[in-house]
């Protein structure tokens, strides 16, 4: 897969492996002109400047097209991470919502930031040192063996055993890769955790109990690194009392051979350079596959998630050009996976008429969130339907219902930018009069015009630099800017702005409203009202019939 990936930047790649070709020929060069040059001043031949020129070509061919080449692998690495990166982003984003509750943001956050570089690296580090070192090995081990064959076969006995010795440690340290990576998620998920609940560890003076639960997180990495580094020691130290032996058994031969005539001292001199040659090239086999192995298995998550494929059904594709805005609960039950003995919703069946505002009312856990979920397709029904002018929510297109469904929660989501931005979010082309008659209409143009930067106004991280009620204002101009079909107001009218709903009907900036919503004033403000009790329908009716009836409304009231 990390081949496959890799394949996209081909063209750089392959750029990149002729220069190393030709900067590995210029390497391989230079020894054997190095001992030519050696013997001739030994036999009274003199310097010729041809010699010297060859040697400073090899040389000079060698460095330029090494720049070039790792310039090169370095620039695909960078298309691969961009490329990864956003392959990875446009997956999670579709994922289901009970994905994102199994797996904490900061532990994606932590596969983004470390193990994406991690793959994206792999192939053409790879092919960098692998394929290079690789070649080098090849042709200077056959060089060598031209050279002097009895000291070739001596020299290159340190391959096979490095190679036995690398494997044993190459497949601890991707465990233990493995498993640092997955501390480091944990850790780095907790910080998140803490630094987002900062009230309340503040509140219940909880500090003390979170910095120990750092402590021990890091502690946790503390003991994976010290046991690979420690390995690492000792394997390393094997591999240089490997080397050092060899090389002493190489020397000595070279010198009962030298005195035996068998070979020249330049000869000697090519020999001994290409053997530093390629017991460095060795070392960077060795340790250059155990990198690639562990890089490759860094993404190992990675592969995971963009292999989960969302259990929902999106193959919806009406886009009609007009709704009317009528919404039916059709006998629709729920429970969530996680406790699914426990339904949320039992057997619910009610309506909301098309200009008309609805108010859902009920105790907490009576099942208004579910429902709303429902209706904004955020979830599917486990049986019955959710119609919208008569048609299942399924049918319809994704991105075409999510803009004729709007939702406008207590709380708000605000992204890092600007009021504008926030405001636009999702649509493409916009006139600045609609711009302005959805703030007008949401009661945020008047603190918008008092602000220094006006609509370019910076809101912050997560709308951090607003107050509650103007990010509220924001997501309501955020909604009324696409003048949906169903309007949902989840807890997000206060006392005083019961009459908005009805008149965003009334001018046209939605077709249908549903309120969720605890408060009286605004409950009593609606066209008609569905009281939930322990997931199903207590009773329906316009505001002055349940209050006549005294029965479940009037109990909420209570």
């Amino acid at each position: 897969r990390v081949l496959v990936l890799a394949w996209s930047e081909w063209k750089v790649l392959g750029a990149a492996f002729l220069c190393l070709v030709v900067a590995a020929t210029g390497e391989t060069a230079g020894p054997y002109v190095t001992g030519k040059v050696l013997d001739a001043i030994r036999n009274g031949d003199g310097l010729a400047a041809g010699a010297i020129g060859m040697v400073v070509a090899a040389e000079a061919a060698s460095v330029l097209f090494s720049g070039c080449r790792g310039w090169l692998f370095l620039l695909a690495a960078a298309h691969l991470r961009q490329t990864l990166r956003l392959q990875l982003f446009s997956h999670l984003v579709h994922q289901d919502l009970d994905f994102f509750q199994g797996v904490p943001a900061a532990e994606l956050s932590a596969r983004f930031s470390t193990e994406v570089p991690l793959v994206s690296m792999a192939v053409p580090r790879g092919t960098n040192l692998l394929l290079r070192s690789l070649g080098m090995a090849l042709v200077v081990g056959t060089a060598m063996v031209r050279l002097a064959p009895g000291l070739a076969l001596l020299a290159l006995l340190e391959l096979p055993l490095g190679i036995t010795a690398r494997r044993i440690h190459s497949a601890r340290r991707q465990a233990l890769q493995q498993s640092m990576l997955e501390a480091s998620a944990r850790t780095a998920s907790g910080v998140q955790e803490s630094v987002a609940a900062i009230e309340t560890i503040r509140i219940f003076s909880a500090e003390e109990e979170e910095e120990e639960r750092h402590r021990q997180d890091l502690d946790k990495e503390l003991r994976l690194k010290e046991r690979m580094e420690l390995e690492l020691a000792g394997f390393t130290l094997i591999q240089r009392l490997l080397r050092l032996a060899i090389r002493v058994l190489v020397l000595f031969q070279s010198h009962q051979q030298l005195r035996e005539g068998s070979i020249t001292p330049g000869v000697l001199v090519t020999f001994l350079l290409y053997r530093d040659t390629v017991g460095s090239h060795v070392q960077v086999l060795l340790f250059g596959f155990n990198e690639f192995m562990t890089n490759v298995a860094a993404g190992q998550k990675i592969w995971e998630y963009l292999d989960q494929e969302p259990t929902r059904d999106m193959s919806g594709t009406l886009k009609p050009s007009k709704l009317r805005g009528d919404v039916t609960f059709q006998r629709v039950s729920f429970t969530y996976p996680g406790n699914p003995e426990r339904p949320v919703l039992k057997d619910v069946s009610f309506e909301l008429r098309s200009g008309e505002v609805t108010a859902l009312a009920g105790h907490n856990g009576s099942g208004k969130s579910t429902t709303v979920a429902l209706l904004e397709r955020l979830r599917d029904p486990g049986s019955g339907k959710v119609l919208l002018d008569g048609i299942p929510l399924l049918e319809y297109e994704n991105q075409y219902l999510h803009r004729q469904v709007v939702l406008v929660e207590q709380d708000p989501v605000l992204f890092s930018g600007t009021i504008r931005e926030n405001i636009v979010l999702g649509l493409e082309h916009c006139e600045e009069s609609e711009l302005q008659e959805a703030a007008t209409a949401a009661g945020a143009m008047e603190f918008i015009q008092g602000l220094e930067h006006g609509w370019d106004t910076e809101v912050g991280e997560h709308g951090g630099r607003l107050a509650a009620g103007e990010r509220c204002r924001l997501a309501l101009a955020r909604a009324m800017l696409r003048r949906p079909t169903v309007l949902i107001l989840d807890e997000a009218l206060d006392d005083g702005d019961e009459g908005a709903a009805r008149r965003w009907v009334r001018t046209g900036l939605a077709r249908t409203v549903l309120v969720v919503s605890h408060r009286p004033r605004v409950l009593d403000a609606a066209d008609r009202l569905v009281v939930l009790e322990h997931g199903a329908v207590a009773e329906a009716g316009t505001p002055a019939e349940l209050r006549e009836r005294r029965g479940a409304y009037s109990r909420l009231l209570q």
